[in-house]
């Protein structure tokens, strides 16, 4: 499918092109069902960002040997090389998340980031005001490891998607913003519009500071993440934070650190209007031409994602 492309429909645009890439969206029932039938029977949502561009076609990701995919290298054996590594950096805490620093040419190679959404829904259009929660689980540049986390899971939705830095309003932050290819249009969506994926959706996006303790209130939102590990950011990041609690995600490298924990919250569903970008996918929906259904086809059923219905 590719990452798509983005048109400015307006000269006024206050915009600029953080990173953008494909975005695949999966679910997986409750452990007691063998098929889901309505939002109830869903254990998990799961977010896969696969970024191909950006402001810096180098970016910097936690070191393959912290973290689950360092985890998952000891099971497979010694890792092939051929990466641009750095210092150790970040707190080096082994009970956190991914930790050191590794340089990856996401226009070279796979960079895959595999997201656990803590309402089990993307954020409600109709309820502009209010948080939904998600954290980043893996990073990783080998797709077998998350072939291996979505065994069982289903494929809801495949696209394009932006990070956006967006200078209107009172103050500097960042948007995430994607389109949808699959399901087409014209097909059913019952499981996506009952999970709040729509055709295409716009988000205010911000990191929450892993040094800033969540009041009880806040906790008790977040039940989906209790069990979740707590991002070691290197230095150079952890200070953009200062004393705040949350940071736009400018860079985006800040999800390429396991444990990440985000805040999305609905800002458009009519992207173009908002933000004067036209986001396009590229062409008609053609199962030859899906890239989820290439990579993750024999591990996901893809019955949702191709005909809109629950299995």
């Amino acid at each position: 499918m590719g990452q798509g492309q983005e048109v400015k429909t307006k000269d006024d645009a206050q915009v600029e092109i953080q990173e953008g890439g494909e975005i695949f969206f999966f679910y997986r029932p409750r452990v007691n069902k063998e098929e889901a039938r309505s939002p109830d029977d869903v254990q998990r949502l799961y977010i896969v960002l696969r970024p191909e561009t950006g402001e810096r076609p180098v970016e910097e990701k936690q070191d393959p040997d912290s973290g689950k995919e360092g985890a998952m290298a000891k099971k497979k054996g010694p890792k092939s090389s051929g990466e641009s590594e750095k210092g150790s950096g970040g707190s080096g805490k082994s009970e956190g998340g991914g930790h050191g620093r590794q340089e990856v040419n996401i226009e070279k190679q796979p960079s895959l980031r595999f997201i656990v959404k803590g309402r089990k829904s993307l954020p409600d259009p109709g309820n502009k005001g209010r948080p939904n929660r998600g954290f980043v689980e893996m990073v990783t540049t080998n797709i077998d490891d998350v072939k291996t986390a979505l065994q069982g899971a289903r494929a809801l939705g495949e696209g394009v998607y932006r990070i956006l830095r967006h200078e209107g309003g009172k103050k500097h932050h960042t948007h995430l913003i994607y389109k949808l290819e699959f399901p087409p249009e014209n097909e059913s969506n019952e499981p996506q519009e009952s999970l709040n994926i729509k055709h295409e959706g716009s988000f205010h996006i911000q990191i929450k500071n892993p040094n800033q303790h969540a009041s009880s209130s806040t906790s008790s939102r977040s039940r989906g993440l209790r069990n979740k590990r707590t991002a070691n950011f290197p230095a150079h990041l952890q200070d953009l934070f200062g004393k705040l609690r949350h940071h736009p995600v400018d860079p985006p490298d800040f999800l390429n650190y396991e444990g990440c924990e985000f805040l999305l919250i609905s800002a458009s569903d009519d992207v173009e209007e908002e933000l004067g970008l036209d986001l396009q996918t590229e062409g008609e929906a053609n199962e030859s031409c899906s890239d989820l259904i290439k990579t993750f086809g024999e591990t996901a059923s893809t019955k949702p994602l191709l005909k809109g219905t629950w299995v």
